[in-house]
C-alpha cells in the first residue's frame, strides 16, 4: 500500500484568511456543498498519488534541485468557478493569477524530473486553483449559483507570497482528509 501523496504550496495567512471570509458567505447558502475546512487549504501543484514509501526520498533528491532554481511566487485570489461548469458543478473553487506562467514552469520542470522515476507528466496547462468546497449530489439551486456567479466572479484580494513547497502525505478519514509534511523546500528570496 502506498502513500497518497502530492507537492502543493501553503497559503500565505492574508490569502488564507480572504478564503475563510467567502467560504463562511457561501456556507451560509443551502447548496448541498460540503466546504473544506480552510487551514486545509492549498496550492497542488502535482498530485503523485501512491506512492511507495521507498520512492519519497528519490521524489525529494529530484524536487530539490528543481526548487532551488525558482524565487517566491507573487499570487492573488482571482474570481470563483466550478468544475466542470456552472450548470452540472461538481467542485466549487477559487481561482489564482499573479506569476502563473512562472509557476507553471515549475510545475513543468518538476514534471520532467519526477518522470524518470514513473511519474506520468499532466498534459492540461496549469491552471492554479483552490478548491473550498464539493457538491453532494445534483444542484437544483440556479439562484443561488448565479448568485455566486454574479457575487465573486470579479473577486480578487491582495498579493501574497508562495515560498516554500512542500511534499505532503494525505490520509482520507471520515471527516475530510488530513495531510502531513514530509518535506519542504524553500524558494530563493528576493
Amino acid at each position: 500500500m502506498g502513500i497518497r501523496s502530492f507537492l502543493a504550496f501553503e497559503l500565505p495567512r492574508e490569502i488564507r484568511e480572504q478564503i475563510g471570509a467567502v467560504s463562511r458567505e457561501l456556507g451560509k447558502l443551502t447548496l448541498p456543498v460540503r466546504w473544506a475546512k480552510v487551514e486545509r487549504i492549498h496550492l497542488t501543484v502535482i498530485f503523485l498519488g501512491s506512492v511507495d514509501e521507498e520512492k519519497i526520498d528519490e521524489i525529494k533528491e529530484k524536487v530539490s534541485p528543481v526548487v532551488k532554481r525558482f524565487s517566491t511566487f507573487k499570487t492573488r485570489l482571482n474570481g470563483v468557478g466550478a468544475f466542470p461548469n456552472w450548470r452540472r458543478p461538481r467542485v466549487i473553487w477559487i481561482g489564482l493569477n499573479g506569476e502563473i506562467e512562472r509557476l507553471s514552469n515549475l510545475r513543468d520542470e518538476l514534471q520532467q524530473e519526477l518522470e524518470g522515476l514513473g511519474f506520468r507528466p499532466e498534459k492540461r496547462p496549469f491552471r492554479p486553483h483552490l478548491t473550498i468546497g464539493r457538491f453532494k449530489g445534483v444542484v437544483d439551486r440556479d439562484e443561488e449559483l448565479k448568485w455566486i456567479l454574479d457575487r465573486y466572479h470579479d473577486f480578487t484580494s491582495g498579493l501574497g507570497d508562495l515560498n516554500e513547497l512542500v511534499l505532503f502525505k494525505s490520509d482520507l478519514k471520515p471527516d475530510g482528509p488530513v495531510y502531513t509534511r514530509m518535506a519542504s523546500w524553500p524558494l530563493r528570496m528576493e
